[in-house]
């Protein structure tokens, strides 16, 4: 039976997964800041469709991109601290390079191009996400075999 020991340097990890957070915390920011500029009331998540003006188009950008972050924070999150176990500096840098890439993807969707063009400012984040969950996956199948 294989064991695994966390080494010293997860710590590394523990930074890079707390990073995400302070991305989210900007994206909540975010995404207030277009909500008061579109004069958007709560507890409507996004303008009405009736709303075409730059204002509201931008908030619902900003929402957008908010959601695409929790949809995607959840599982990076997993694959980093699972593929930390065995590479922590390598996992922490992917995971510091996700949430650099994701607040790109913020600025870039938030500002409201055309068909959401601004987004792919920070679209490699899929690089370091699907980095991750292989590394993670290695992870697995290196302690279930004991290498």
């Amino acid at each position: 039976m294989a064991t695994m020991a966390i080494a010293p340097d997860y710590g590394y990890v523990l930074l890079a997964a707390t990073s995400t957070f302070i991305v989210n915390i900007m994206h909540m920011l975010n995404t207030g800041a277009y909500r008061k500029a579109a004069k958007i009331a709560y507890p409507a998540a996004y303008a009405p469709s009736s709303r075409t003006d730059a204002d509201a188009h931008r908030f619902n950008c900003a929402q957008r991109a908010h959601a695409n972050y929790i949809e995607n924070q959840v599982s990076t999150l997993g694959a980093l601290f699972i593929a930390g176990l065995s590479y922590p500096r390598v996992a922490a840098g992917m995971g510091l390079g996700w949430s650099v890439c994701r607040w790109l993807y913020m600025k870039g969707y938030s500002e409201g191009a055309a068909g959401g063009k601004g987004r792919y400012r920070g679209i490699a984040y899929m690089l370091f996400q699907v980095g991750l969950i292989g590394m993670a996956g290695w992870t697995g199948v290196s302690t279930v075999l004991g290498w």
